[in-house]
C-alpha cells in the first residue's frame, strides 16, 4: 500500500507539472524570461572597438591609425541584418515593459555604427574587410542594407538624425533601382547559382520598403513591397505541403528541397511588417491578410505539442528550431493582436510562446538557435546545421515573440475555448 500511494502521489506531480507547463507562464514570468534574454545582450555589447591581435580596446575611433586588425568588439554591435531585427526587438520590449532602457539601447546600437563611419569606410575604401561595418558600404545584397535598415527605420521614427536619413535615401535607391531581378522583378541572387530567389530576402527587403513608405508617404514602395510579396508567393509556396521552399534556380525552374523554418519565417515576418505599415484603404490589403492567413493555417499543421517546430518543419526526425518558433508564434500573436485573423487561432501562439521558453536558459542565453544558413541541394545540410549557445540569428526574434505574447495575454484570450 505504501509503493501504492506514493506511485499515486508521483504521478499527480506529474499531472501537476505537466498541466501548468502545458499553459503559458504568468505575465511576471514571461516579464522575468524576457528581461534576462535582454540583459544578457546589453552585458555582452561592449560598444567598443578591438584590435583582435593585442587584445587591446577603444571607446573612440578619433585619431586611431589604419590597422586591418581593429573591428568591432561585440557581434551585438556590428551592422549584420540580425541586428537589425534585434534593434526593433528592443523597442518592442521597450514599449510593452515601459522600460526606456531598452528603447535607449537601440538608440545607442544604432547610433555606434554611425559614430565610427569615418574610420572605418576609409578602412573598406582601402580594402579591409571583417570589420564588423564592411556591409554597411558595400550594399552589394539585401543582407547588407534591408534589415539593419528597417531597424534605423525604426530608430529615426524615434530619433530622427540627418544621418539615418541620407542613410535610408541611398539603401531605398538600390533596394529600388539596383537590386538583382528576374525578368518578372522578383529580387534574387546570384549566388550560389545565377539568378536564384532566397526566401530570406522578402524580409531582407519589404520590412525595408514599408518602413521607408510609412516614412515618406510614397505609394511606391509599399507598391514594390507588395509585388514582392505575391512573386514570392508565386515562386516559393509548395502546394503539397502549405509551407515555402527555401529557393528557386531560376536557371533550371525548380524549387530547392528544404521547406527550412526559418527562411518560413522571415517570410511570414515580412508580411506581418507590411501589414502593419500598411494603409488601411490600400485596395490590396485584404489579400495580403488572405494570404498570411494561408501560411499561418500551413504552419499550425507542423507544430509540436511541445509548441516548437522543427528546423526542417515537415520533417520531425530533425531538430527542433527556436528563432523559427519565436518568429512563427510573434507573427500568429500579432496577427491576432491587429484583428488581421481571429483570435480562435490563439493556441498556436501561446503554445508557441512555450516551447520558445523552454529554450531559455535562467542567465537568457537561447538553446536550438540554426545558425547561419544557405542554400543547398541536399535536405542533410540543413537537417545537421549546427545550433550553436545564444546563436544571435534568433535573439530578436525571442524578444518580439515574448513581447507579443505578453501584449496577447493582456487583451484577454478565453482560456476556457483556447485550452479546451
Amino acid at each position: 500500500m505504501k509503493y501504492y500511494f506514493i506511485t499515486l502521489a508521483l504521478l499527480l506531480l506529474n499531472f501537476n507539472l505537466f498541466a501548468q507547463r502545458s499553459k503559458p507562464s504568468p505575465h511576471q514570468d514571461m516579464e522575468r524570461v524576457l528581461r534576462n534574454v535582454a540583459e544578457n545582450i546589453i552585458q555582452n555589447s561592449s560598444f567598443k572597438l578591438i584590435n583582435k591581435k593585442t587584445g587591446e580596446t577603444f571607446n573612440s575611433s578619433k585619431n586611431l591609425p589604419i590597422n586591418p586588425d581593429i573591428q568591432i568588439e561585440s557581434p551585438y554591435n556590428q551592422w549584420r541584418y540580425w541586428n537589425g531585427v534585434m534593434n526593433i526587438g528592443f523597442i518592442m520590449l521597450g514599449n510593452q515593459l515601459e522600460d526606456s532602457r531598452y528603447i535607449e539601447y537601440a538608440k545607442k546600437n544604432v547610433a555606434f555604427a554611425f559614430d565610427h563611419d569615418d574610420y572605418f569606410k576609409k578602412m573598406y575604401d582601402q580594402g579591409i574587410r571583417n570589420t564588423g561595418l564592411e556591409q554597411k558600404y558595400r550594399m552589394g545584397l539585401l543582407d547588407d542594407c534591408g534589415a539593419m535598415g528597417a531597424g534605423i527605420l525604426a530608430v529615426h521614427q524615434i530619433d530622427p538624425q540627418d544621418r539615418y536619413r541620407e542613410y535610408l535615401n541611398k539603401a531605398a535607391d538600390y533596394i529600388m533601382t539596383k537590386e538583382l531581378r528576374l525578368d518578372d522583378g522578383t529580387f534574387c541572387r546570384t549566388g550560389p547559382y545565377e539568378m536564384t530567389i532566397w526566401g530570406d530576402d522578402l524580409y531582407m527587403s519589404v520590412p525595408f520598403l514599408a518602413r521607408m513608405g510609412k516614412l515618406t508617404g510614397e505609394i511606391k514602395y509599399f507598391d514594390e513591397a507588395i509585388n514582392q510579396v505575391f512573386l514570392f508567393n508565386k515562386h516559393l509556396w509548395d502546394k503539397q505541403t502549405n509551407l515555402y521552399f527555401h529557393c528557386w534556380y531560376d536557371d533550371i525552374k525548380q524549387n530547392g528541397v528544404a521547406r527550412w523554418g526559418r527562411c518560413n519565417g522571415w517570410i511570414i515576418m515580412a508580411q506581418i511588417e507590411l501589414l502593419d505599415q500598411l494603409p488601411e484603404n490600400h485596395p490590396k490589403r485584404n489579400d495580403l491578410k488572405q494570404l498570411l492567413l494561408q501560411q499561418i493555417i500551413g504552419l499550425s499543421r507542423y507544430q509540436d505539442a511541445s509548441g516548437l517546430w522543427h528546423q526542417l518543419i515537415d520533417k520531425e526526425s530533425t531538430y527542433f528550431e527556436t528563432s523559427a518558433t519565436a518568429i512563427f508564434t510573434y507573427a500568429v500573436a500579432k496577427a491576432i493582436n491587429e484583428g488581421w485573423i481571429d483570435s480562435r487561432y490563439a493556441f498556436i501562439a501561446t503554445q508557441g510562446w512555450e516551447g520558445v521558453s523552454s529554450m531559455i536558459l535562467s542567465d537568457g542565453q537561447v538553446e536550438n538557435i540554426c545558425m547561419g544558413t544557405g542554400i543547398n541541394t541536399a535536405a542533410y545540410y540543413y537537417a545537421n546545421r549546427p545550433a550553436p549557445l545564444n546563436d544571435i540569428h534568433g535573439l530578436g526574434a525571442v524578444l518580439l515573440a515574448g513581447s507579443e505574447v505578453m501584449k496577447l495575454y493582456q487583451k484577454g484570450i478565453d482560456s476556457s475555448r483556447v485550452y479546451w
